[in-house]
């Protein structure tokens, strides 16, 4: 059968070693803002048009707390400053939002614990630069949050991106179903934390990660009502159907969750449709996750399978079109639910048998996955040098695998090389940014001091 041209090897490389001409490595570490340079605040006031209104002041709460807490928030902002950046038009799936604080723990489907991207809300075909810068930046911001100084939150950036450089190298040589295949498992990420003399901690974040499940969630998140479990209430983070006083929207949310599941049941494989088929549908309830994604329609489902200490816990979560779509071509698909799980089966070697996608009657676009399958990361707020420097090891990895799976790894690992000029342009870059991640962190939070922004955690 006639298949899609591809490079050679050589050729691959070749094309690497050329593209260092058209966009020097060094042209990396550039980074100003432009004089026609986007509003920050008015971006990210804009995203929440189409928000809850009453928890947009939730969420610019939590992203005031601080200049860490606004990064993790405002993926649109970078999107948009990163498309004025060099890049060398090698194209990957991307995550969109590769900060290090969506890297993590979760449950394969074969009951292993794996380590990997778990967020997946901007994914789309884009620049793989883009994704490394932001991974970049994150750990020069998590770093002076941290307390760490200059020096060595360079260092540890700098780890990062050798770290993604190296296993690039090492991707470009492999076959490609072995890269298709390879993941970082609980051991591998136990003697990465070893090396750092932080194996310690490695084994009590991995531990915590399988003590998350629906068993875990039914006894914090619910409450015995008549003989039958129901979620509970704790406004307005966690609000259950039956709590909304306003029959109109509780009537609405109410056939949204009940016509999205039967939609969603659609979408996923026919073994997963059997597994489905022994459950039913006990209660829902709109429930508050993360930074950014606070004030989009996110609702948790418990359903019970054989008696009520059988639970199963789905995440219902809204899917608007991704932060780099004003700036690289728009998704080829039409629902953004199954853009999100479309790239997260790409990126990932496994992936939740629960993920599936379904589109409101208003044309709204959701995505579901399994609540708390062993899921678990790392505090970052918490973390000192020997944490940041392993986690920056695992980080850079995965993130290079990812991009592998989709991109040329061999075209992107010709034009890294083998020395440290991209190592050193993208800690400049990302020190850089950090200083202009806390220039917009500070005209936020003007803007709240000031009365002209409401925000509140209640």
């Amino acid at each position: 059968m006639p298949t899609p041209p591809r490079p050679t090897p050589d050729e691959s490389i070749e094309l690497g070693n050329d593209l260092r001409a058209q966009c020097p490595r060094s042209a990396h570490a550039d980074w100003s803002p432009g004089a026609n340079r986007p509003d920050p605040v008015a971006l990210l006031e804009a995203q929440n048009a189409d928000r809850l209104d009453w928890l947009v002041p939730v969420r610019r709460a939590r992203m005031s707390a601080s200049p860490f807490a606004f990064f993790r928030g405002s993926a649109r902002i970078m999107a948009a400053d990163l498309a004025a950046t060099p890049v060398t038009g090698l194209t990957v799936q991307t995550c969109g939002d590769a900060h290090l604080a969506n890297f993590g723990f979760f449950a394969s489907p074969e009951r292993q614990l794996v380590f990997n991207i778990n967020d997946f809300d901007e994914t789309l075909p884009g620049p793989w630069e883009w994704d490394l810068k932001r991974l970049a930046a994150s750990f020069t911001i998590a770093a002076r949050h941290n307390g760490l100084d200059e020096d060595d939150a360079r260092k540890v950036t700098e780890r990062t991106v050798r770290t993604y450089r190296k296993a690039m190298a090492e991707f470009a040589e492999m076959r490609t179903l072995d890269i298709w295949y390879t993941l970082l498992d609980e051991d591998e990420v136990i003697e990465t934390a070893g090396d750092h003399g932080r194996a310690d901690d490695a084994e009590g974040i991995t531990e915590d990660a399988k003590s998350r499940h629906s068993g875990q969630a039914l006894e914090k998140l619910a409450v015995e009502v008549g003989g039958e479990y129901r979620i509970k209430s704790d406004p307005p983070l966690l609000v259950p159907l039956r709590d909304f006083r306003d029959e109109i929207p509780r009537k609405s949310i109410r056939k949204l969750i009940k016509d999205s599941f039967e939609a969603y049941r659609t979408t996923v494989p026919d073994d997963c449709k059997v597994l489905l088929d022994r459950f039913r549908p006990v209660d829902a309830a709109l429930k508050v996750v993360g930074v950014g994604s606070v004030g989009t329609r996110c609702a948790i489902m418990l359903l019970e399978g054989r008696d009520r200490n059988d639970p199963l816990f789905l995440q219902i979560k809204q899917a608007a079109r991704s932060v780099l779509e004003e700036f690289v071509p728009p998704s080829t698909y039409e629902n953004h639910g199954q853009r999100v799980v479309e790239g997260q089966r790409l990126m990932q070697t496994a992936s939740d048998i629960f993920l599936g996608w379904t589109r409101s009657a208003e044309g709204q676009d959701f995505y579901w996955r399994q609540f708390r399958d062993w899921k678990a990361s790392h505090d970052v707020e918490d973390m000192k040098g020997s944490d940041l420097r392993y986690l920056a090891k695992l980080c850079g990895w995965t993130l290079a695998r990812a991009h592998a799976r989709s991109g040329d790894p061999i075209a992107i690992a010709g034009y890294l090389g083998k020395g440290s000029s991209f190592d050193e342009a993208l800690a400049e870059f990302a020190q850089r940014y950090a200083d202009q991640n806390e220039r917009d962190f500070e005209a936020f939070s003007e803007e709240i001091r000031s009365g002209r922004l409401d925000a509140a955690e209640d």
